[in-house]
């Protein structure tokens, strides 16, 4: 028996050194954690259970049949984040360059099956050169499977990915099937044909960083939903981020002892909005000084900065917030904001996390460029999200709500459960001045009377008050109340039952 247990620690050491030291020594100066250390990271500590340890490839071509590597390049297992079961696997860059064969395909399939059955949140941290190319379709096979299961579990698990390295070719999809994709900055990269393939292709140079790096799919692309400086940043972020997301469709959303009054008063909300209605203001500071203990974990921070989107907590609840900007381009809506808010909005809406609207939007923003763009269908999607969502819904309408809009951001009439108003709202078609130009066409050249008609027009529409003569607002709140009415509001809807026709799927317009 003891020379069996020998053997069974030889045979685990040989599989925990990966590639062997000499690139372990390699990937950490590049400044990356090897799969295990990253794994070791982001877990609680000692709850890793590792499978398939001492799994390998069964391909025998192109000399293969001498090279063995146990785990074939990936680690996969379960362990916990403070205390909630979480599935986990890491591509070992040390292992043939974390390439994906059959094996390897089969050792992460195995993992999605589990995390399916058991209803757990999968994680996936990638650090690859893509399929292998030994193995040729097997590996093509082995990557249909993995993604087969990213649509299988899509709205029923969480699936997160985090990019910490290459991510090329066929890996790009399975994450970009995932809920949530973070990378790190200068040592992570995604493209689909890499820089010496758009060289051969289009005659174009670009680097592997301008191709595909975090700056760009932060800042461009949209594909990523952050960026951090490093892998330890990377791996406590995303432990941050399981903490306010349920274990799946069906489980109730996190709920953490909080010692943040739900009915705090905040004063300085009172002169948040400026009198000038052109002058803008940080909407952040109204989710800062709404949520918990102003913890915010916002989502996609670097693109379309007219609309924040992100989670916070309520009397220690989830919630998923989604707020116009008024700093950046007035907080106008436009297709890149259209569409972020939309997939955020259909996240919480798969996993049961009440929505919080904050609305300050002067309309869609016009422009050849945007109409050539699309941007019919882009907002679209977000009217299509907000309307689709079942769940406890809660819109507050700080300074403007103009046109179509207005009826975007959540408002009663596509089903916003609890409309409130401040006292700043102005409610209405579009700003005084152009509605004055419209109404008043023939008067134009009257500078006096097209003032006084502007006067007009604000003193009837440049206030919430004919919005809730119609009950399309519930009340007019007061600014240094909105976290105690939002807290009441989220209590009286934690029962909602909202019932849609039966229809296999609605065709979101994409």
């Amino acid at each position: 028996m003891k020379e069996v247990i020998l053997e069974l620690e030889r045979r685990r050491a040989q599989a925990e050194l990966g590639g062997g030291q000499r690139r372990i020594d390699a990937q950490h100066k590049r400044g990356k954690l090897t799969a295990r250390e990253r794994i070791e990271t982001l877990l609680d500590e000692g709850s890793f259970e590792e499978y398939d340890m001492f799994k390998i490839h069964r391909c025998s071509d192109f000399g293969m049949e001498d090279a063995h590597i146990p785990g074939d390049g990936v680690v996969t297992g379960c362990g916990t984040i403070n205390g909630r079961t979480v599935y986990v696997f890491s591509k070992d860059f040390t292992v043939f360059g974390g390439s994906l064969s059959e094996t390897h395909a089969e050792k992460i399939t195995k993992l999605q099956d589990m995390a399916l059955q058991n209803r757990a949140p999968i994680i996936g941290i990638f650090d690859a050169g893509g399929a292998r190319i030994q193995e040729g379709v097997a590996a093509l096979g082995g990557y249909g499977e993995v993604f087969w299961r990213n649509v299988q579990a899509s709205g029923v698990i969480p699936q997160i990915s985090v990019i910490m390295g290459p991510c090329a070719g066929g890996d790009v999809y399975s994450p970009a099937m995932t809920d949530f994709i973070f990378m790190v900055r200068d040592t992570s990269y995604m493209f689909v044909t890499g820089p010496d393939v758009v060289k051969t292709v289009t005659n174009e140079t670009v680097t592997a960083e301008e191709l595909g790096g975090a700056s760009v799919h932060t800042v461009k692309s949209s594909i990523a939903d952050g960026a951090y400086d490093n892998d330890i940043e990377a791996l406590l972020q995303i432990r941050r981020l399981v903490d306010y997301l349920p274990m799946n469709n069906q489980a109730a959303i996190p709920e953490l002892s909080v010692y943040d009054d739900p009915a705090r008063i905040e004063e300085n909300l009172d002169t948040l909005v400026p009198d000038n209605p052109n002058k803008p203001y940080d909407m952040r500071e109204l989710i800062l000084k709404t949520v918990d203990e102003g913890d915010f974990f916002e989502i996609q921070e670097s693109f379309a900065g007219n609309i924040i989107t992100g989670f916070g907590r309520i009397e220690g609840r989830s919630v998923g917030i989604v707020a116009n900007q008024p700093m950046v381009l007035a907080g106008v809506l436009d297709s890149d904001a259209s569409r972020k808010a939309a997939r955020f909005v259909r996240f919480c809406d798969c996993f049961g996390i009440p929505v919080v609207t904050f609305v300050d939007v002067p309309g869609f923003l016009p422009g050849t460029a945007q109409e050539y763009g699309g941007l019919i269908k882009h907002g679209a999607k977000l009217l299509f999200a907000y309307a689709e969502a079942t769940v406890p819904k809660i819109t507050v309408i700080t300074r403007k709500a103009y046109g179509g809009a207005y009826d975007v951001m959540s408002s009663k009439h596509i089903r916003g459960d609890v409309n409130y108003a401040w006292p700043s709202a102005e409610i209405a078609v579009m700003g005084a001045k152009g509605a004055t130009e419209i109404l008043y066409r023939s008067e134009l050249d009257q500078s006096e009377k097209i003032a006084e008609r502007t006067a007009d027009y604000e003193e009837r529409f440049a206030n919430p008050f004919v919005a809730a003569e119609r009950g399309y607002i519930d009340e007019v709140i007061l600014p240094h109340t909105t976290r105690k009415r939002l807290s009441r509001a989220l209590a009286m809807l934690r029962t909602k039952k909202a019932e849609m026709p039966w229809r296999k799927h609605p065709n979101i317009p994409l």
